[in-house]
């Protein structure tokens, strides 16, 4: 082989090598002050699974739909939102019932 390729192929390697490493190199630490922020509390447009799974959303939503966390078909519906499930409710979920439990879940205290 002549040292030309023999260059080539020692250049190759490199390559190869450096790229595997590149790809196995693990991310920097994020930065705390650029990381996400923690998980929000629910508001009205989140599912009825995350409204109920909040300690202080589901007494709210406990307030105004009373057994709603132990309703049967709580599973076909738990990942729709309040305002998702009121057409089909039978009128258990109503717009007035809606705006109440918003109005609640909004006046709890930040944290």
């Amino acid at each position: 082989m002549s040292r030309l390729a023999v260059a080539f192929a020692a250049l190759a390697l490199t390559a190869v090598s450096g790229a595997a490493q590149a790809q196995t190199q693990t991310p920097p630490p994020a930065n705390p002050a650029t990381a996400a922020p923690a998980a929000a509390r629910p508001t009205i447009a989140s599912s009825i699974k995350d409204l109920l799974a909040n300690a202080q959303t589901r007494a709210v939503v406990e307030k105004h739909l009373p057994g709603v966390s132990q309703h049967p078909a709580l599973p076909q519906f738990q990942d729709m939102t309040l305002a998702q499930v009121a057409p089909v409710s039978g009128g258990a979920v109503t717009p007035a019932i809606i705006a109440a439990i918003d109005a609640d879940l909004k006046a709890l205290p930040a944290g």
